[in-house]
């Protein structure tokens, strides 16, 4: 890809706002030396002449760039941010770096966490990654801590283990769910989907509300093990990745927003 092309993608900048990056001399090699809009980037030679780098020996200001095309991000995300690009209040964009809103394709989550729920999400700007997440037969395990209304009636665990449980408005049971028990109003839930507002909706369906939802997990990878204090981010590295795609890891070295 040239590189006018790729720092378009990457959200520097219009084409002309990136041609004037390039022409003012502030996109360099590594080693300082100035570039030109039709450099190209990437691993090998150049199809014809000029200069072929790979991301990592790109620089702007000095300063490498962001995170090449194919990150996967993890983000603890506080109560009273919304997933969206556009929703009134506070979004998950305002806790990430800004220009990853401007890239082509933009970094999205995984899934998502509505409004009043906190916890572990994964954002990425890969498409085919971001199917083979979300996908319904990977069944990739989530799990949440509960907050109730109202203590657990005792019966619980055996109606989300059954696979029978019915949500209102649906035609479909509900794949079996492993709930542990923490306090006489606090659970932990293991789903293997992930339907609107599931674990709400099935805390309603035994007639409790939820006040407090937390995702702890994904697949393998734990919020506590990345260390994550509400509204910080982190790129994943290939043993993360791995947690959650296993034999599918590509690798990225950590960064911390």
């Amino acid at each position: 890809m040239k590189l006018r092309q790729y720092l378009q993608a990457l959200g520097y900048g219009t084409r002309r706002e990136v041609e004037a990056l390039i022409a003012a001399g502030r996109v360099t090699d590594a080693a300082g030396g100035a570039l030109y809009v039709d450099d190209e980037v990437g691993e090998g030679a150049p199809a014809r002449g000029g200069h072929r780098l790979p991301h990592a020996a790109l620089r702007l200001d000095g300063a490498p760039l962001d995170p090449a095309p194919g990150l996967l991000a993890a983000l603890h995300k506080p109560v009273g941010v919304t997933c969206s690009t556009k929703d009134p209040g506070r979004l998950v964009y305002d806790l990430l770096p800004p220009r990853w809103k401007r890239r082509d394709p933009i970094v999205s989550p995984v899934g998502r966490l509505d409004k009043d729920t906190s916890g572990l999400l994964l954002l990425t700007d890969d498409g085919p990654l971001l199917h083979r997440l979300t996908h319904p037969r990977r069944h990739l395990p989530k799990v949440y801590r509960v907050r109730l209304a109202e203590a657990l009636r005792g019966d619980e665990a055996a109606r989300f283990a059954a696979g029978t449980l019915m949500l209102e408005g649906e035609t479909k049971p509900l794949l079996p769910a492993a709930l542990e028990v923490l306090g006489e109003r606090e659970a932990r839930l293991t789903l293997h989907e992930g339907r609107y507002h599931q674990v709400r909706r099935m805390f309603a369906a035994t007639g409790n509300a939820v006040l407090a939802l937390h995702r702890e997990a994904i697949g393998g990878l734990a919020l506590d093990a990345l260390g994550l204090a509400a509204g910080e981010w982190c790129l994943l590295d290939a043993a993360q990745r791995a947690l959650l795609l296993p034999g599918e890891a590509r690798g990225l070295g950590p960064r911390r927003g």
